[in-house]
């Protein structure tokens, strides 16, 4: 059998390097790696579709990452902060309190001990009524709107149990007196390759690849009989078996004869799409931080990272690396931005946060991710659910984050 694997990111490398049967992956770009790509350039590495790390609970996927990096594998732990009203407060917010002023301190632990906050009908409320009205007002809220780009209210809730973890009453306590608690210990120690950024995982699978074609831009999707035909416009390639990787609303697209409710429910779907801006800087005290999340609606960013605390080989000696990420959809006055509008929009910020100087930039590079976060509106499951039943219907497996239109993470 004859397999085609549409789309060559982390899913399909890795059903490719473990398909028993003939299989060839179809890949948009001249490389393989989707959201897990890397730029390394002058001793610098970023990770262009934002930082990824390696943690699981499932400790069979974990070890089987970890064998595919093999001696390329750094082992750290998390050092997270929140940029909240010019201090650096401990992540998750509410492990953190202690770092607050006094008035923030005990609105928090007040509100999140006294909260009648009634069963949640939206993410808004279910953030009000898990954590109260202090740690909702002052980050949860702000910095969920802000990655999302759009109201919290808008929003089900339905994805966020073991995503974003209840907090235990005795660690919110202990944070507020001063007293050391970690929260979201699963991803407190994690993995990271050595040199080449986290494009070094999907290269590993892509290695045990039986055949992977670059620069293959899917048009058409048909079947002819038994077999499946997939064109470019330029080529056309025949399977007997189909696999998608690829955003569900592309596939659909691309099929003959698709009934208009499904067209219209996959593009009624709501994604992000996701800028990130990668600075090389000097630096004699780049920041000891793995990452800096930014609620802040003064900063168009809501996420810094800082490659040189996941490897070594983050940044040259005397240098560090910068990794900002901002959520954009069209219309949101931040989409249509040139890229150097985009970069001097960050570059004044990092300032402004007393992060860099502005003369010890040496480059500035920008990447724009089309589809990078699912948004789960109230109507999103039975419009994907129509459009899953009717592609299974079809006999093509239809498998990852924008595929199936799941938030997964890659482990």
């Amino acid at each position: 059998m004859r397999v085609g694997i549409l789309g060559g990111g982390l899913v399909g490398l890795v059903i490719g390097s473990r398909c028993r049967h003939d299989c060839e992956i179809l890949e948009s770009d001249e490389v393989p790696g989707g959201h897990c790509r890397s730029l390394v350039e002058d001793g610098y590495t970023f990770d262009i579709g934002g930082p990824h790390i390696l943690f699981s609970h499932n400790k069979e996927i974990l070890a089987l990452l970890y064998r595919q990096l093999g001696d390329n594998l750094a082992q750290r732990r998390r050092h997270n902060r929140i940029w909240y009203d010019g201090r650096y407060v401990k992540y998750p917010f509410e492990n953190g309190l202690y770092d607050l002023a006094p008035q923030d301190r005990f609105e928090c632990l007040y509100h999140y001990l006294h909260n009648d906050y009634p069963a949640p009908t939206n993410f808004k409320e279910w953030i009000y009524h898990v954590f109260g009205k202090g740690i909702a007002e002052k980050y949860m809220v702000p910095y969920n709107e802000k990655i999302w780009n759009v109201p919290a209210d808008q929003m089900a809730f339905d994805w966020v149990e073991g995503r974003v973890p209840r907090p235990p009453v005795a660690d919110v306590i202990k944070s507020a007196v001063g007293v050391e608690t970690e929260g979201y210990t699963h991803q407190l120690n994690f993995g990271y390759p050595v040199a080449g950024g986290i494009e070094a995982l999907p290269r590993s699978f892509a290695r045990d690849c039986r055949a992977i074609v670059p620069d293959f831009h899917i048009e058409r999707v048909w079947r002819d009989g038994r077999r499946w035909h997939v064109s470019d416009g330029r080529r056309t390639k025949s399977y007997d078996r189909l696999v998608s990787t690829i955003p569900i609303e592309d596939l659909v697209d691309a099929l003959p004869e698709v009934p208009q409710a499904i067209r219209q429910g996959v593009h009624g779907l709501r994604h992000n799409s996701l800028i990130t801006v990668m600075i090389g800087a000097r630096s004699k005290a780049p920041p000891p931080f793995t990452g800096l999340y930014v609620p802040d609606p003064r900063f168009c960013f809501h996420r810094l990272s800082f490659p040189l605390n996941f490897t070594d080989h983050g940044a040259p000696p005397g240098c560090m690396a910068v990794t900002a990420e901002i959520t954009t959809n069209p219309g949101d006055g931040c989409h249509e931005l040139d890229d150097g509008e985009i970069t001097r929009r960050i570059v004044d910020g990092l300032e402004a946060m007393e992060l860099l100087r502005p003369n010890d930039i040496r480059f500035c590079r920008v990447h724009r991710t089309k589809h990078a976060y699912v948004v789960r509106t109230f109507d999103y499951r039975d419009k994907l659910g129509a459009a899953l039943e009717y592609l299974n219907g079809l006999g093509i497996l239809s498998v990852g984050r924008n595929a199936e239109f799941e938030y997964i993470n890659m482990d």
